[in-house]
């Protein structure tokens, strides 16, 4: 009896599928380089929210459709070159439909929210390209199941498109509540070091594999000494106070913003909101460069100026903020109402420059 199974491409033939898979993950990347240098195109009226927000909702929700396609027909033995073709075009046509919707958000409507917008298509394109190459190494068969999480990467991605926000005002709210959260996380794991520190020893180091004298920790892998040759002198531990109190300001500088964004910002600043967002940027990145100098061996210059770098940049903020969001305040109250005389006295002992800035300030307790 003649068997009815159908016979598996040629060798020819599934070479001319992975072909057409190669260049489609070429093009897919291509895309993505040309998101993230494109220009808004204006618009010759104004901008249809609402059907923006549909159309890039409709988009994504046939990405993640085809992506789904892709994993359960590209399996061994592959498709033929004809079928191949067919979806490589579809999946092509609909990731570039998405790329399309986010370069018709003008800008206009916020560089903020267009950053928001054109970060979740990056995740859609970039991970549909991930999918494909996938697929080319190990087909939807492997054990590994790698082809799944890349599939699941682009279902999420897709799935973010809802939670987008849908204005200038509450992308900059989200920002600055990761920029919050970034500068809390920096400030625990400062916290972290120094309750882990031995007065006389310096950083400290019970486990096994540190005695070992092994390399490879977690303090390593993030950056941070794990000597234990390394510590901090009486000098340093000086330090550390007032920069844990800095890092707590900048904090509470941030949760001061996005209050005052959230309660007087307005929907139509959108230049405003943008130029809030941008100094606020600088913030967490500040952190980060104050926190990772003052690990042992600890340079007393560089702690300074990454201290009066972060200062600068608190006042900035709040500055702008002031401008663009309490522009009726009076010119008696400063930003520096917004921070603890506490916080702000410790700040001193980093930058004498600062207690002169200071002077005849009112500040809050």
């Amino acid at each position: 009896m003649a068997s009815t199974a159908t016979p598996a491409p040629s060798a020819p033939a599934q070479a001319g599928s992975s072909e057409l898979l190669r260049h489609l993950a070429a093009e897919l990347r291509l895309l993505a380089a040309r998101v993230r240098v494109s220009e808004p195109r204006e618009p010759p009226e104004e901008l249809d929210r609402e059907r923006f927000w549909r159309r890039l909702n409709d988009a994504a929700v046939t990405v993640a459709r085809e992506a789904t396609t892709l994993t359960v027909v590209f399996r061994l033995p592959l498709p033929s070159p004809q079928e191949t073709k067919g979806i490589c075009e579809r999946v092509h046509a609909a990731v570039k439909a998405v790329t399309a919707v986010y370069c018709a958000l003008p800008r206009d409507q916020g560089i903020t929210l267009r950053k928001l917008v054109r970060g979740t298509t990056l995740d859609i394109v970039d991970g549909m390209a991930q999918l494909v190459e996938v697929l080319l190494i190990a087909p939807a068969q492997s054990p590994e199941n790698s082809d799944l999480i890349s599939c699941n990467s682009v279902w999420d991605a897709c799935q973010q498109v809802p939670q987008i926000p849908r204005d200038n005002k509450a992308a900059a709210l989200l920002m600055l509540t990761k920029s919050v959260d970034f500068v809390k996380d920096a400030h625990e794991e400062m916290e972290q070091a120094v309750k882990e520190c031995d007065p006389h020893l310096g950083l400290a180091h019970d486990s096994e594999e540190d005695s070992s004298g092994g390399c490879g920790g977690e303090d390593e892998v993030l950056g941070f000494p794990s000597s234990q040759d390394v510590h901090w002198s009486e000098e340093d531990r000086e330090l550390i106070a007032p920069c844990l109190a800095l890092v707590r300001a900048s904090k509470a500088c941030l949760k001061k913003i996005q209050i005052l964004v959230a309660e007087n910002g307005k929907k139509d600043q959108v230049a405003q909101l943008d130029d809030i967002i941008d100094i606020s940027e600088e913030i967490s990145p500040s952190v980060d460069d104050l926190a990772l100098s003052i690990y042992p061996p600890m340079c007393h210059l560089t702690v300074r100026i990454n201290s009066a770098k972060l200062v600068s940049v608190l006042r900035k903020a709040l500055e702008v903020t002031k401008k663009d969001c309490l522009p009726r305040l009076p010119d008696s109250i400063t930003p520096y109402h917004y921070v603890s005389a506490r916080l702000l006295s410790q700040w001193m002992h980093l930058s004498p420059d600062l207690s002169a800035d200071l002077a005849g300030y009112p500040l809050s307790s």
